[in-house]
């Protein structure tokens, strides 16, 4: 089969098919081959390599994913999409699709069952390639990054905003709670920016390749994970106040115990929760977990 970066060819096995494209499914194709190229070589896969994909559609980037990559597995949650897949993969055996929803799926025990043990919990870290459906993109990064899987590098195309948010620095309007989640848990970095003109049909929005690699160790030490994100929460619950007044809007705590916890963490609490930086947060969140609540 030739490449299918080609509108008309894409045409036509949608028409062959009867297919039809899903906006509720964020379905934008895309189809040029330079992008593509230049974010496989964002992986640095090898034929030692498992890669997961999250939405493959036709299966554009599935397809070179296969010719660099041991093993592609590619989650697909319209059953529509299988029998063109079944299709355009048919030239790559170590390419296999998994009909299923992302955000409910195990990767660790996927790669474990599909490699024998060669990857996963037991075996060895796999890497995540995927045009990440848009309207969906937060909670699938987040079920990724927060349940342990065993992903070494994801790279990941997004709107770009959502992406400038990732890498966002403190003082920043970007800058909020996921900005610290996903630094807490990965290293963020943008290495593409992508035109609405390369995908079919053209979203309404401009978007980004990040890549983001695991940490081995988060940069911060927090006593409590869960502790700490709540507080991160909190702070970023009403961007405009002080963060005083955003801590005690959330309910976790009185006004008194705020300010005490904050005395004591040396943080004023004048300042708004967007300035704090990822260190000052994870002092703010042990302090107030060693606060002793009523």
């Amino acid at each position: 089969m030739r490449e299918l970066t080609s509108p008309t060819m894409v045409r036509e096995i949608i028409r062959t098919h009867g297919f039809h494209v899903r906006k509720s499914l964020g379905q934008n194709f895309l189809l040029d081959a330079n992008i593509i190229e230049r974010i496989v070589q964002q992986a640095n896969l090898t034929e030692q390599d498992l890669v997961f994909e999250i939405g493959p559609g036709l299966g554009v980037l599935t397809r070179r994913l296969a010719k660099d990559a041991g093993k592609v597995i590619a989650v697909e949650l319209d059953n529509h999409l299988l029998p063109i897949l079944a299709e355009t993969l048919a030239d790559y055996p170590n390419a296999e699709v998994v009909h299923g929803d992302a955000l409910k799926m195990d990767f660790d025990r996927l790669a474990e069952e599909r490699t024998e043990g060669t990857f996963g919990p037991q075996g060895k870290g796999y890497k995540l390639v995927a045009n990440l459906p848009y309207y969906i993109t937060t909670p699938i990064l987040m079920h990724l990054i927060t349940q342990g899987f065993h992903l070494d590098v994801l790279v990941v195309m997004m709107q770009r905003e959502v992406a400038e948010r990732l890498q966002a620095l403190p003082g920043t309007k970007e800058y909020g709670s996921l900005s610290i989640a996903v630094q807490y848990y990965t290293i963020p970095e943008i290495v593409l920016k992508v035109p609405k003109t390369v995908f079919y049909p053209a979203p309404d929005v401009e978007s980004a390749v990040i890549r983001l690699t695991r940490r081995s160790e988060p940069p911060v030490q927090v006593t409590s994970e869960e502790g700490f994100f709540r507080v991160v929460r909190a702070a970023f619950g009403q961007r405009r106040k002080t963060l005083l007044n955003s801590l005690t809007g959330s309910g976790l705590a009185s006004k008194e115990i705020w300010q005490k916890v904050l005395a004591e963490a040396n943080i004023d609490p004048g300042r708004r929760g967007e300035t704090l930086s990822l260190e000052e947060f994870a002092t703010l969140a042990n302090t107030f977990m060693q606060a002793k609540l009523p």
